[in-house]
């Protein structure tokens, strides 16, 4: 960075990294973006190349250089100091990246692991009115699926499979249970008047020995309750949209012929 030395040979870490930067740009600097949502414990990041983006008070008279990004700002956060780094409010970092990544599945991904990790909706929704409306159309649409029911990147990429199926919307995360009240599952999506559950199953996580067990289980509570199941792999979703929602169109056609509807 101009005007900062490191003070040994080799590649710098990250954190020599982000402490360059706040020399760089001063002590009202903060932390925002990608470094920032990693060092509170996300990683649902894309892997691009390592920059910092800082938020510096708009009168400051500073450009971005390097691996460092720069933003002029009127709303300064009040930061969050971890490890002797300020950093942006978890909302507002997730944001911050959000407007700038351009993807929906990384943009999905992102706000549905900030909303599991309990940043509020009313505090994302709040965030992205307040801030700039460059690059929020995707963050809004992803935030309004989530709000919807979906609670992870794969359950907002169904949700616009299954709109492409023109079937009726079924009931997202809904727990099932039997006459008994025993607990069967709780399908990603339950088509009710036919007994279809939809269910997105990640190969990495249903395929380990433990989580096998776990969803044949699962498969089996399905089949003596008498409810039909389609598995869809999360990838297929982004790349065979069509050809999963073709799918889930016969397999809601064919527990609609077996007395699903009774």
């Amino acid at each position: 960075m101009p005007g900062v030395v490191l003070l040994h040979s080799g590649t710098p870490t990250r954190r020599q990294l982000v402490d360059a930067a706040l020399l760089y740009a001063g002590p009202d600097a903060v932390v925002t973006g990608a470094a920032s949502c990693r060092r509170q414990g996300l990683r649902a990041l894309p892997d691009h190349p390592f920059r910092v983006h800082l938020l510096v008070p708009h009168e400051h008279k500073i450009s971005g250089s390097g691996h460092v990004i720069v933003e002029r700002t009127i709303r300064m956060p009040r930061p969050i100091v971890e490890a002797g780094v300020p950093l942006a409010p978890l909302a507002r970092s997730v944001l911050d990246e959000c407007r700038r990544l351009g993807s929906r599945p990384e943009v999905s991904a992102l706000l549905s692991e900030a909303v599991q990790r309990g940043v509020s909706l009313s505090e994302l929704f709040a965030e992205l009115d307040a801030g700039s409306k460059r690059g929020t159309a995707i963050p809004r649409e992803a935030l309004h699926r989530i709000a919807e029911g979906a609670r992870s990147a794969a359950e907002v990429d169904a949700m616009r499979v299954w709109r492409m199926s023109g079937l009726p919307e079924p009931r997202w995360n809904h727990e099932l249970r039997d006459e008994s009240g025993e607990y069967i599952a709780k399908p990603d999506g339950y088509f009710v008047a036919v007994q279809l559950a939809w269910e997105i199953d990640s190969y990495d996580f249903h395929f380990e020995r433990k989580q096998y067990a776990s969803t044949v289980a699962r498969n089996g509570r399905y089949a003596a309750a008498g409810i039909a199941v389609l598995q869809t792999l999360p990838s297929r979703l982004r790349t065979e949209p069509k050809q999963v929602a073709a799918e889930l169109v016969a397999a809601h056609r064919a527990a609609a012929a077996r007395g699903g509807a009774a």
